[in-house]
């Protein structure tokens, strides 16, 4: 089985070595792929958040880096 995750923070995953998903991964059961979203943003800044809307708190994800990642991963 193979899982795809895409996260700014790809080494919160690292976590996914460990007990029982560790053991599916070295034996070849699980396949679990971490990709930084930051690989498909295209300023020096590596940007992913975008002003939010509506003047609320917080920020929103920018979905062109998004949908570039998605399309990415799909095609491998």
């Amino acid at each position: 089985m193979r899982i795809d995750l895409i996260s700014i923070f790809p080494q919160y995953f690292s976590v996914l070595d460990l007990s029982l998903m560790g053991k599916a991964r070295t034996s070849g059961q699980l396949d679990i792929r971490v990709h930084d979203l930051r690989e498909w943003t295209h300023d020096r800044h590596r940007t992913v958040d975008d002003t939010p809307y509506g003047g609320g708190v917080g920020m929103l994800m920018m979905a062109p880096p998004i949908f570039e990642a998605v399309e990415s991963v799909i095609a491998q």
